[in-house]
């Protein structure tokens, strides 16, 4: 079982018999004084006289110290440390290093969150500081020939809120970044809605110039389709006006084959009375004895009795195209002869099967195709 002995007590400069034994200590003596220099002195003989292998003076009974304010008393100035070997003396040592690290610690952390402040160098010093080019080592770094740009000074000179400027905003007067800043976007800003103002207006000019191009096509082709229809009608006109100059020099060269007449039956006309079935030619009662004139000028090709038809003539034209004269009471002129346009060349009869006096007129074209006498008689001009 563990004893609750105390423990004995090391030697103490507090005690009233410390360093009056024979044989003196071994101290080690320090005068802290400005320039931290240390005096180390040594007294007596190494031991004190006191020897752990009992050779020496009896052992002394060891009473409990227990420190209070009147026994202790301060130290100041000139004083003695006990060197001892388990390095307690170099302790001091490092809490003054501990402290001067605690120390500058805190001053860097008071210097980071205290705000800068500027430090300003005397024009007394400034004046007096010797120029660059006069330093050994520096005044080859600057070149005689060229001078710095006063541009590059200012610009270098300038502050950090200056940075991002040009030199026409420099020129301006503008010293703020940001302003700097702010004036471009406004001045952007404007550029583009400038932008967009010219390009609404160009907008509303080309749909302007579109609409007022689309009116005046507009008038364009109303115009020309006026002037067409005009035009138009006025070729019809003229057409008109020279098939009817046509129709009056062709009436001046035919001729009606006859007068007082009365047209009682006409080309296709169906019925029992032709042995055809329908009518082949043309039909003008007239009184009998009534005179039949050439159409137009040719040749007779024939002119005698013609079975049913009585007494026919045939005038032939210039074309090849054949007149026919059917139920003449007379003929008047005979195979081969020459007559011109209006020239009697019979009379008005009922020869023939007929069931009156009239004449009967068929035309046939060159290859003896019959064909409408009234629509061939007006084709020439004549009003049947």
């Amino acid at each position: 079982m563990a004893s609750n002995k105390p423990a004995p007590e090391a030697p103490s400069r507090f005690n009233p018999g410390y360093g009056t034994e024979p044989g003196g200590d071994f101290t080690t003596e320090f005068t802290a004084d400005f320039t931290g220099e240390f005096t180390t002195e040594f007294t007596g003989e190494f031991g004190n006289d006191f020897r752990a292998d009992g050779n020496g003076e009896p052992e002394r009974g060891w009473d409990e110290w227990n420190p209070t304010e009147e026994s202790v008393r301060p130290v100041r100035g000139r004083h003695r440390v006990a060197k001892q070997r388990n390095g307690l003396a170099r302790s001091s040592t490092v809490l003054g290093v501990g402290v001067i690290a605690a120390v500058g610690a805190g001053g860097m952390a008071s210097a980071q969150s205290k705000p800068p402040v500027s430090i300003s160098v005397p024009d007394s010093i400034s004046d007096n500081l010797p120029d660059a080019k006069s330093l050994p080592g520096v005044g080859s770094l600057f070149s005689d020939e060229s001078e710095p740009d006063k541009a590059e000074i200012a610009a270098a000179s300038a502050p950090l809120t200056t940075a991002g400027l040009t030199t026409a905003e420099a020129e301006q007067g503008a010293t703020d970044a940001g302003e700097a800043l702010r004036a471009r976007i406004l001045q952007q800003a404007e550029q583009q809605q400038d932008a967009a103002d010219a390009e609404a207006k160009a907008a509303q000019e080309k749909e302007a110039a579109e609409k007022a191009a689309a009116e005046a096509k507009k008038q364009q082709d109303e115009a020309e389709a006026k002037a067409a229809a005009e035009k138009k009608k006025a070729e019809e006109e003229a057409k008109k006006k020279a098939e009817a100059a046509r129709l009056a020099k062709l009436a001046a060269s035919y001729a009606i084959p006859t007068f007082s007449y009365t047209i009682t039956s006409t080309y296709g006309q169906a019925g029992s009375m032709w042995s055809s079935g329908y009518h082949t030619g043309l039909d003008f009662a007239a009184p009998t004895g009534t005179p039949i004139k050439a159409v137009h000028g040719g040749t007779i090709k024939s002119a005698g009795l013609a079975g049913s038809y009585g007494y026919r003539t045939v005038l032939e034209l210039e074309d090849g195209t054949e007149i026919w004269y059917c139920h003449q009471s007379s003929i008047g002129v005979s195979a081969g002869q020459k007559v011109t346009t209006g020239e009697t060349i019979g009379r008005v009869g009922a020869t023939g099967n007929v069931t009156g006096p009239h004449l009967h007129l068929e035309v046939h074209t060159a290859d003896g195709t019959g064909i409408d006498p009234m629509a061939w008689l007006r084709g020439k001009g004549l009003n049947i």
